[in-house]
């Protein structure tokens, strides 16, 4: 009977500890889930607590702000899973209202159960609670009413269902393909929207715009992800883009914007095996443009600067400013200052994110593996708008690259809209022409 007992308790003893650790490993595949999807990105608010919400989102009909997503009866403490599943794969909250698509539940639809039930775990027990009350909008009657977002999710949020891989890819790219058009809900910013605000596709499959890049938002401009060589992916390799993606910067170009954010919350974070599974993946979509062609280097303006030509508009204000990190040449200097030349980011049909890091300034995140920052200064206090046009312009259209030139009102239209959503700056210190 001693015997028995003590096999009894040394074995309830050991079910316990495989039951704790089986807890255990749930919640740290949540926690990297969290990571994978960018979570905390956006439901935190510049100086607030990790997932209590508040972070300001623009839309084109107002203002909406992040919810509070710990575990406190103000953010998801009562939530079941089933509550859960319904906000972020459905769209519908606990009180049966349909979410504002500012949360990308058409890409959450396609997160596995597993996934799903992980990262319920994670944040009902992995994440501190947080009493920090939600927002309302700033969106104005009457499109402030929630009843015509129920008509938009029937119309344009796909059903949940199971993930299915798409035919003949290898289980790398499928991999890659679950967590870009899934969790990693890079089409939320990647993929242009119609006028109704739905992405214009959610994968390959639905046309060529998915991922081909949006329209301005908060000053920026997500670019294009696909094959082109002109203002895509088409120039850099598989390895340019893990190196991008896990340190924010390569060979080629560096980091900015909201995608500093993804970088230094979500990807540096990412295991290598997942970030070549999107790299791969992203590498196999074909160019947007099917008259894209591969930059060419033109050396003529180099050869002028370096002669010390410097008639062309703007390359004076070029070579004031900005020749002493991106060199004469335009080839800048590998993963510190990125090269202009061939630059897809420089030579996108819209300007705006050029305008803005060269008025605001721009820098890049320390990560694990690229511990050093580097910052491009802001040149608004100093340069007025026809001078940003002009310097603008000369990048745009030197050494190969194909950007359209810029006008000196499109530079005021950036300066203003910066104005708007900083404070404590000098955006606006210089606007004469």
């Amino acid at each position: 009977m001693k015997t028995l007992l003590i096999a009894t308790l040394l074995f309830g003893t050991s079910l316990s500890v495989l039951a704790a650790d089986a807890d255990d490993a749930l919640l740290k595949k949540g926690e990297y889930l969290a990571r994978a999807g960018d979570c905390v990105a956006c439901h935190t608010a510049k100086g607030g607590k990790p997932f209590a919400g508040g972070l300001p989102m623009e839309t084109p009909i107002g203002t909406v702000y992040s919810t509070n997503i710990t575990p406190d009866v103000n953010g998801i403490g009562k939530y079941s899973f089933e509550d859960f599943d319904q906000a972020v794969r459905h769209g519908v909250g606990k009180d049966g209202s349909t979410l504002y698509p500012a949360m990308p539940y058409p890409s959450y639809a396609r997160v596995s159960d597993d996934d799903m039930r992980a990262l319920y775990a994670y944040f009902m027990k992995g994440v501190a609670p947080e009493a920090e009350p939600n927002k309302p909008t700033d969106i104005p009657w009457p499109l402030s009413m929630r009843w015509p977002l129920s008509i938009w999710r029937g119309l344009f949020a796909p059903q949940v269902k199971a993930w299915e891989a798409p035919v003949n890819n290898d289980a790398v790219v499928n991999r890659g393909a679950y967590l870009v058009e899934g969790l990693g809900h890079c089409g939320a910013c990647h993929t242009p929207r119609a006028i109704t605000m739905q992405e214009k596709a959610l994968n390959p499959a639905e046309g060529s715009q998915f991922l081909s890049g949006s329209a301005p938002l908060e000053g920026w401009i997500a670019k294009n992800l696909r094959g082109d060589h002109k203002d895509g992916l088409g120039s850099w390799s598989e390895a340019d883009l893990v190196q991008f993606l896990k340190t924010g910067r390569s060979d080629r170009s560096a980091v900015f914007g909201g995608m500093s954010d993804v970088v230094e919350h979500s990807m540096q974070y990412m295991s290598d095996a997942d970030l070549v599974a999107i790299a791969r993946y992203l590498k196999t979509l074909a160019p947007s443009d099917p008259n894209d062609k591969p930059h060419v280097y033109d050396k003529q303006v180099a050869e002028a600067l370096w002669k010390g030509d410097d008639s062309k508009t703007g390359a004076s204000v070029y070579i004031d400013n900005c020749a002493a990190c991106h060199r004469t040449d335009g080839h800048g200097y590998a993963k510190v200052f990125p090269a202009l030349a061939g630059n897809p980011v420089l030579q996108t049909t819209d300007p705006t994110s050029l305008i803005h890091v060269v008025l605001a300034g721009a820098t890049v995140p320390a990560t694990q593996t690229a511990p050093s920052n580097f910052t491009m200064p802001a040149f608004s206090w100093r340069l007025n708008d026809q001078q940003v046009a002009a310097v603008v312009s000369f990048i745009r259209t030197s050494w190969g690259n194909q950007g359209g030139a810029v006008t000196a009102k499109e530079v005021s239209d950036v300066r203003s809209s910066d104005m708007k959503n900083t404070s404590g700056d000098d955006l606006g210190q210089v606007t004469k022409h």
